[in-house]
């Protein structure tokens, strides 16, 4: 795995520039058809239940997002699903904030002992699924109804923008887990770098401040991946681990992984961007869709130039609910 702890060493060879009540009333165990209604918003399709909670769209072109960003994590990984040293053989497992419901789906594949139940807002997950694996539409920032002390991992992977009380969701998650279960939340830093100095005064540059203001002004922050491990702790989690990755964005490192891990993350803003903008900055900065426009444009614009070598952290936190 590489982890952030040295430089990334530029590839110099190719400077192509365009290179459990049962009487709860609960929308975990019914799923109404309002449900299955969207919204839709310059010209993007998003999630009707709870509608406005989350600030992606679920359309097609999202849904392919989210599965080129799981590919990207199992690289990053070296084709692990989480790192936390749960048992071999869990249980009970949860998935928060599913999405397309593809790490849930390898979970229960390579998982056939555990029951793993995963939720989220909009219900774009498959129809076949393995048969240990359950979807469920729900909120995981609402009060949970989870027979207590119940699982044996809980997982969560790029809920940033999502939660706007993470000491409340932190303790769902505690008192859910069996003592000695784990949790692990796994999250993409919304803010670009670099080591070289070569985005100073860039569109991709100016990219990390507005979305960390678009998620303050929207009550939910996009800060998560710095803050996770502190948070963690402070939920009462012990063994906490924090562990930091560089995904660059463009195939400008020499290494052979991480230039693999920049292609692809590339391909990853070129189709994401104008999702990842549009809500936010036309409903919480004010800006017009011609402004937004021109900043995607300039960004990918950047995402071609191969003296732009941007990166971002990728982290993984994992914590134990105390045994015993």
């Amino acid at each position: 795995m590489a982890e952030a702890d040295s430089p990334i060493q530029i590839d110099d060879s190719d400077r192509d520039s365009s290179y459990d009540d049962s009487d709860a009333v609960s929308e975990t165990t019914s799923l109404r058809s309002s449900v299955f209604k969207h919204v839709y918003e310059n010209g993007r399709r998003y999630h009707s239940f709870r509608a406005g909670a989350y600030w992606g769209p679920n359309d097609e072109k999202a849904q392919d997002n989210l599965d080129l960003f799981h590919h990207i994590f199992t690289l990053s990984l070296d084709g692990e699903l989480f790192l936390a040293p749960i048992d071999p053989k869990p249980q009970r497992v949860l998935d928060l904030g599913t999405g397309t419901g593809i790490w849930a789906m390898d979970f229960a594949d390579d998982h056939p002992s555990a029951s793993v139940i995963a939720t989220d807002l909009s219900p774009i997950q498959p129809t076949f699924v393995p048969p240990n694996l359950e979807f469920q539409i729900d909120d995981f920032t609402a009060p949970w109804t989870f027979t207590p002390e119940s699982f044996d991992f809980v997982h969560a992977r790029s809920i940033y923008g999502c939660v706007s009380d993470y000491s409340a969701l932190y303790a769902e998650v505690y008192n859910a887990l069996k003592p000695g279960g784990y949790f692990q939340q796994a999250e993409i830093s919304v803010v670009p770098k670099s080591e070289d100095g070569s985005i100073a005064g860039t569109f991709m540059e100016r990219w990390g401040p507005l979305a960390l203001e678009a998620g303050e002004k929207f009550g939910k922050s996009f800060r998560i991946a710095e803050d996770s491990k502190t948070l963690i702790e402070q939920a009462g989690f012990v063994n906490v681990t924090y562990r930091r990755f560089k995904w660059p964005i463009g195939p400008w490192p020499k290494d052979p992984k991480l230039k693999e891990i920049g292609a692809f993350n590339r391909l990853g803003w070129e189709d994401g961007i104008d999702g990842w903008a549009m809500y936010l900055f036309t409903k919480y900065l004010g800006w017009r869709t011609e402004e937004i426009l021109v900043l995607i444009a300039g960004i990918r614009r950047e995402l071609r130039d191969s003296a732009v070598h941007g990166y971002q952290d990728m982290t993984v936190c994992y914590g134990q609910r105390p045994p015993g």
